[in-house]
């Protein structure tokens, strides 16, 4: 075994671990698993930590790094861990030196080396500028993601990803084009522009571009890339050139997901949201008359402090007045030197039964999308021999075996409730 890249969290995470293999094996490490972990919720930091013991069981003569969001943030977390040889910030993990720096500790520290010796992990706050990181693809995926961003200017109250993030930085347009024209070139029909608040892109650039620029020259410069798909954006920092784009180019895909958090005026205040609820509504409504067609997402917390029952309908409400369609629901968690976590909390069951009846919605608002998809015709991107999605993210079952990592016409027949049926 040389170096296995374990992931948690966000799509920004999975391009992520491809430079971290790629550093790593280039420094000689081996026997080596490295945890990529997430900090969106305690249950993520739980889940990470589970999955460090379960490896060390099932692999013991293995050495373990772990890195990543939740390694950022709680280092001695996973530095008192006896599983654990090294803890990697988030910036050190994208650098080729710190894995050499890695390599060299492993070697010179017995198994069970002191809990500080173990951390290196530098002041994100610090870190000023985001680069490309070159990749030819990533393992297992058909379709491929581009870091264009890092970090978050934002301090919403539930939020501690800044504090593993740190502040806002982008990738100029010239590096963000060749990666993709690379990985193009490599034989991928589908890129996803990643990064933690996406739409703030170009903020410390020379001449402040916006995501819109930047989607238009990458449609414009890469002209062989068949499908350009966003990850979550925020509404309120959507560009004229950005709604442009969705307009007149059918190479970006009518998808989108929105970080929506809440539906109610006073929750998104406490929350320092930056919208209101007409906000997103009307955002929703001005990208249909442009893109007939979209499929909108959202992310919604549920049980947010002070929520009332009042409140959580509005919640509710949202998923029809935005017509959501893929629903990320979240239970609130408190995060430790979080605002949030100092309000006044919600009972722990309220959430989980809130969460609960959110999900109900989503997965009534999915039924009935897939519903109005049968008889269509739509263009899948196969992901498996018998699994793919369309433009528009919705996951299909395949009837016969395709190749996969190719574009394919289908005529949905039915649905399961989560999948379309291809014919």
């Amino acid at each position: 075994m040389s170096v296995d890249v374990v992931t948690f969290g966000c799509r920004l995470n999975a391009y992520e671990s491809e430079v971290i293999r790629g550093n790593a094996e280039r420094a000689g490490l081996s026997d080596t698993v490295v945890v990529n972990t997430c900090a969106v919720t305690g249950e993520a930091v739980r889940q990470a930590r589970q999955a460090i013991r379960k490896l060390k069981r099932e692999r013991p003569g293995a050495r373990i790094v772990v890195t990543g969001c939740a390694a950022q943030t709680e280092p001695q977390t996973f530095a008192d861990m006896v599983e654990v040889e090294r803890v990697i910030g988030n910036d050190e993990k994208m650098r080729a030196d710190a894995w050499i720096a890695t390599r060299a500790h492993l070697e010179r520290a017995p198994f069970g080396a002191g809990a500080e010796e173990k951390i290196a992990v530098n002041d994100i706050m610090s870190i000023q500028e985001t680069s490309a990181h070159l990749i030819d693809g990533l393992e297992g995926r058909a379709r491929a993601f581009v870091q264009v961003q890092n970090g978050c200017d934002h301090r919403c109250t539930f939020c501690i990803i800044p504090y593993g993030r740190g502040n806002s930085r982008s990738v100029p347009m010239g590096e963000v084009v060749t990666q993709i024209r690379r990985l193009v070139e490599n034989g991928y029909r589908e890129v996803v522009l990643t990064g933690v608040d996406l739409t703030s892109y170009g903020g410390n650039l020379p001449g402040t571009p916006r995501l819109g620029t930047l989607v238009k020259q990458i449609l414009k410069h890469v002209g062989d890339l068949q499908r350009l798909r966003l990850s979550s954006i925020d509404s309120v920092e959507a560009d004229r050139d950005l709604l442009d784009a969705f307009a007149s180019d059918p190479r970006l895909m009518p998808h989108l997901h929105l970080s929506l958090q809440h539906g109610d005026d006073l929750i998104l205040k406490r929350m320092k949201r930056r919208h209101a609820r007409a906000d997103a509504i009307a955002f929703c409504d001005q990208v249909r008359r442009l893109r007939p067609d979209v499929v909108f997402g959202g992310d919604i917390i549920a049980g947010f402090p002070t929520e009332t029952e009042g409140m959580f309908a509005r919640s509710l409400d949202l998923v029809d007045d935005c017509g959501l369609t893929h629903l990320h629901v979240f239970p609130f968690s408190a995060r430790p030197g979080t605002p949030a976590a100092r309000m006044p909390q919600v009972r722990r069951d309220l959430v989980k039964e809130r969460a609960r009846r959110l999900r109900q919605k989503g997965e009534t608002a999915l039924a009935r999308h897939l519903a109005a998809q049968v008889g269509q015709t739509r263009r899948v991107l196969t992901e498996s021999h018998d699994s793919g999605r369309t433009e528009h993210f919705t996951p299909v079952r395949l009837n016969a075996p395709i190749e996969p990592s190719v574009i394919v016409d289908i005529t949905v027949i039915g649905h399961d409730g989560r999948h379309l049926i291809a014919a």
